[in-house]
């Protein structure tokens, strides 16, 4: 028996045929890091919602990658709460395909020069 194996785009939600693939990769990478910097903390779900102004229940789902109903732009606050900084860039996509791609990048390591 063979299986057929299929590379993935980068993108598991357009990989599925999911209509709003990109918003999907970007509230999933975003939650991750949200996750991430609380579990990092080692801040309490209770704790994490005090700070970003949510009850429990929505950091448990954050915490869980159930964002159904969460928005991007509601995540970034979120970051922004937890004391992150947010750079977006926006330039001509790559002439070699259809249309632009969102991505996100997320340094180590960020250091800053200061004359």
């Amino acid at each position: 028996m063979t299986e057929d194996i299929t590379e993935s785009s980068g993108n598991i939600f357009a990989d599925l045929g999911l209509a709003d693939a990109e918003e999907l990769s970007l509230k999933a990478a975003l939650a991750i890091q949200v996750a991430s910097i609380i579990k990092h903390r080692h801040l309490t779900q209770r704790d994490a919602g005090e700070i970003l102004g949510i009850p429990q229940s929505h950091v448990s789902k954050i915490m869980n990658g159930k964002l159904e109903g969460i928005t991007s732009d509601r995540i970034l606050r979120m970051l922004l709460k937890l004391g992150r900084d947010i750079d977006i860039v926006i330039k001509k996509k790559n002439p070699k395909v259809d249309q632009g791609r969102l991505s996100i990048a997320m340094p180590k390591k960020r250091v800053s020069v200061t004359a």
